[in-house]
C-alpha cells in the first residue's frame, strides 16, 4: 500500500501519569490531542517552544525509534549529549492508528546524527571494503549522502529541522529527495523545520504549531516567509529597524 501508514496519532488521557509535568502541561497537549495524516508528507511549522520536537520525538518512540534519533537496531548509539529527550515520556501516553504498520524508517536529529553516522561507518567497515565513510564529507554533504542513501526505502522518515547543516543550495538538493520519495510512494515523512525551502514542497501537509494548537496554514502565511519576504525586498532596512528594536 502507499504512503501514509501512520493515519492518526492521539494522546490517551487514561497514559498520562502527572498533567502538571512536562511535556503534558504543553498547552498543545492540555486538551484531547489529535492528529491525522492525509498526504505521504507532512510538514510541521512553529515557534521554538510550542513543542514541535518533543511532538516528533513522541511519535518516533511510538514508532519504534529511539527518542534521540536514529533508526531500528540503532540503539548502541551514544545519544547521552542529546539536548532534549522527551519523546519517551511523550509516546507512553500516545496511541496511532496504522494501516499497514510499518517497522522500517528513520528518526533524524542533526545533533545526534555523528554519532549515528561513526557507528555506521564503524559498522560498515567490519563487513565491506568500502564503507559508507558519512563523516569524509563537510557536515551538509555527510547529511545529504547519509539522506540519499537510507531515505528512499519504505518507510517512515521523521526529520527533525534537517536544514540545520544545509545551505540554501542543499536545502533545494533536499526538496530533490523529498520529490524522489514522494513518487516512490512508499515512504512517509513527517518533518519539523523552519526553512521556508522545505516549507515550499508542493505535495506536503502544511501545519503550523501555535500554543492554541496545529492548523492547518499556507506557505505565504506562515511567520517564516513573511520575515524572510520583509527581509529580501529590503536587507538594509530590515536589519536596521531589528537593530533599532534591540536599542529599545
Amino acid at each position: 500500500m502507499p504512503a501514509p501508514y501512520l493515519k492518526r496519532v492521539w494522546l490517551d488521557p487514561a497514559r498520562i501519569p502527572d498533567r502538571n509535568v512536562y511535556p503534558f502541561v504543553l498547552p498543545l497537549l492540555r486538551d484531547d490531542f489529535e492528529l491525522s495524516f492525509d498526504s505521504a508528507i507532512t510538514i510541521i511549522v512553529g515557534e521554538n517552544g510550542t513543542g514541535k520536537s518533543t511532538l516528533l520525538e513522541g511519535i518516533a518512540v511510538m514508532a519504534g525509534f529511539d527518542d534521540a534519533g536514529g533508526g531500528k537496531g540503532y540503539r548502541p548509539v551514544d545519544h547521552s549529549r542529546a539536548l532534549e529527550k522527551m519523546g519517551g515520556s511523550l509516546a507512553s501516553a500516545l496511541r496511532g492508528s496504522w494501516l499497514p504498520r510499518i517497522t522500517n524508517g528513520w528518526f533524524f536529529r542533526a545533533e545526534s546524527f555523528f554519532s549515528v553516522a561513526r557507528y555506521l561507518d564503524e559498522a560498515a567497515m567490519d563487513v565491506s571494503a568500502l564503507p559508507p565513510n558519512f563523516l569524509s564529507h563537510s557536515h551538509g554533504e555527510g547529511f545529504l549522502r547519509f539522506f540519499e542513501e537510507r531515505c528512499q526505502r519504505q518507510g517512515i522518515f521523521i526529520f527533525d529541522e534537517p536544514e540545520s547543516a544545509l545551505s540554501p543550495s542543499r536545502q533545494i538538493e533536499f526538496l530533490k529527495l523529498l520529490h524522489r520519495m514522494h513518487d516512490i510512494g512508499h515512504c512517509q515523512v513527517i518533518m519539523a523545520t523552519h526553512s521556508p525551502v522545505l516549507m515550499a514542497y508542493p505535495n506536503a501537509t502544511l501545519l503550523r504549531l501555535t500554543r492554541g494548537g496545529l492548523e492547518p496554514i499556507g506557505l505565504k502565511s506562515t511567520d517564516h516567509y513573511k520575515l524572510m519576504r520583509a527581509f529580501c525586498e529590503d536587507p538594509e532596512g530590515f536589519v536596521a529597524d531589528a537593530l533599532t528594536e534591540a536599542a529599545d
